[in-house]
């Protein structure tokens, strides 16, 4: 079993900069896909990003394409997410999750594990 934990949310105005963490313990990521979801009040928990087991393969929805950046340290079990020119519908709680298999999905269910959550507000 796995335990995810992220950081580094925060209220930030429009055009700024986070960068999430997610600390992972238990056992290593390295060779696991690993994930960024978000979910807004009301609506259903959506794909952000997903890296390789290896860190060579990464993924992301079109709207964060060119602003975010995921990337991961497998020998600090530490996966980030750097989001840049950040804006008011980037609003959510964003969540870290772990799957099986070399490499990630959209879907939600292929999920195994998942962190309680950090919140990103960003203000106009």
């Amino acid at each position: 079993q796995v335990q995810l934990a992220e950081s580094g949310g925060g209220l930030v105005q429009a055009g700024g900069s986070l960068r999430l963490s997610c600390a992972a313990s238990g056992r290593t990521i390295r060779g696991y896909a690993m994930a960024w979801f978000r979910q807004a009040p009301g609506k259903e928990r959506e794909f952000v990003s997903t890296i390789s087991g290896s860190g060579i393969t990464t993924h992301y929805t079109d709207s964060v394409k060119g602003r975010f950046t995921i990337s991961r340290d497998n020998a600090k079990n530490m996966v980030y997410l750097q989001m840049n020119s950040l804006q008011p519908e980037d609003t959510a709680a964003y969540y870290c999750a772990i799957k099986s298999g070399l490499y990630g999905s959209v879907n939600v269910r292929e999920y195994d594990y998942w962190g309680q959550g950090t919140q990103v507000t960003v203000s106009s």
